[in-house]
């Protein structure tokens, strides 16, 4: 939610023999001449995927208004109201205090440059195992099973649709697009602006054009398409799919919540979620950008456990107004347990100020919160903007 208020002020492999739940959405809109946009590739992965479901209990469903915009389905959500938005605004005291000193802020919060940038012949070379680099965010790039792809990519200055006002970062992005190594796929986890940037998708589109798969939430394929991507797969929530040649790793959309906007009038018409992507060798879990609620649980049982998880675990203050959209670090560590994670990443922090808690607040919360739950730290860590991430990488990956 203040994203927005702020923009607008400026284990399963394929050989299960259940049946398959989740056939791709790739819905044809609009005039043949979109329909020819799309690519070849997209066109070749027009298919079911079998995954182990090892639980077939009821899971939550994406459901609509009578008005065909999207909702959420758990009694924890609330949603914004314009009265609480001037409340938060004009009555709530503003206590990030981010330094005006680059000085301050490098020996705070670090940015370093990625390893792939000096040892371009390293990147995808993982083995077994796989790799996380947080590049800012809700940004992290992915290594796993032969894959590298990419989460909510923003590498702009502003989280806005305007360059010259709306949040803009106070740590830079550690690299460009035209630095990442080669990428496989993007997930997108919902449409406010520093989770969806136009340039950057524009960026990504023209560097890796047709090659390049997005995996979207229902109702964004227009939205993409206008940007030019034409390898794009629109699923709901627990439908799946793959990158063409890699049908061994699944993408499946899972749920979160939260909300989407990005114009005066289109609230709610694409839907939101999380990400799970299962390989052969790894797991990992996006949660993307959401509140608390029961949906991390079913996700849990039906994909967990996952090797890492990425979990928001900034922009929650004040509680009042930021709980159903925004988790908090305890609630973070919640999600992590939820989801069986054995591993999790802090995203969503140190990068915009988009909420009101002190900008070093959400590693320092955090480790009091698994400090409650009396997990080992080093199972939910944070990383300084461009660090790496290695999990069950053996020496001779890199031979």
């Amino acid at each position: 939610m203040e994203e927005q208020v702020k923009e607008e002020q400026a284990g399963g492999s394929s050989s299960s023999t259940e049946p398959a739940r989740g056939e791709e959405v790739v819905k044809k809109r609009g005039s043949s001449t979109q329909d020819s946009r799309r690519s070849s590739s997209s066109r070749s992965s027009r298919k079911s995927f079998r995954l182990d479901y090892r639980l077939e209990e009821d899971v939550t469903k994406s459901k609509r208004d009578k008005h065909g915009r999207f909702v959420n389905p758990w009694p924890t959500w609330n949603a914004p109201t314009l009265y609480n938005v001037l409340k938060w605004q004009f009555t709530e005291k503003d206590h990030s205090k981010v330094p005006s000193s680059k000085e301050v802020l490098d020996r705070e919060l670090p940015v370093q440059e990625p390893y792939f940038i000096q040892n371009p012949q390293l990147a995808g070379k993982t083995g077994a195992g796989m790799r996380a680099t947080w590049l800012g965010h809700a940004t992290v790039l992915v290594e796993m099973d032969d894959l590298t792809f990419l989460t909510d990519p923003v590498f702009s200055q502003r989280a806005s649709p305007l360059h010259f006002m709306g949040p803009k970062r106070f740590r830079g992005p550690p690299c460009s697009v035209a630095q990442l190594p080669k990428i496989d796929a993007v997930v997108i986890s919902h449409t406010h602006y520093d989770h969806l940037d136009s340039g950057s998708v524009a960026s990504l589109n023209e560097r890796f054009g047709s090659e390049l798969r997005w995996f979207v939430p229902q109702g964004l394929m227009d939205w993409m398409q206008k940007c030019g991507c034409e390898n794009v797969i629109e699923l709901d929530w627990w439908e799946e799919n793959c990158v063409p040649g890699h049908d061994e790793v699944t993408f499946v959309l899972t749920p979160a919540q939260h909300w989407c906007k990005r114009t005066p009038t289109d609230d709610n018409r694409v839907l939101w979620g999380s990400w799970s992507v299962l390989g052969p060798g790894n797991r990992f879990f996006f949660a993307g950008d959401t509140g608390y609620c029961s949906a991390f649980e079913q996700i849990g049982k039906r994909f967990g456990p996952f090797d890492l998880a990425a979990i928001p675990i900034g922009a929650y203050e004040p509680r009042w107004f930021m709980k159903a959209q925004h988790v908090d670090p305890e609630e973070a560590v919640r999600i992590h347990i939820d989801v069986q994670a054995k591993c999790s990443l802090g995203i969503h922090w140190g990068t915009f100020a988009l909420a009101y808690e002190f900008y070093l607040d959400p590693p320092v919360k955090l480790k009091e919160a698994m400090d409650r739950y009396g997990l080992n730290q080093d199972k939910f860590f944070v990383l300084k903007h461009g660090e790496s991430k290695d999990l069950n990488v053996e020496e001779d990956a890199f031979e």
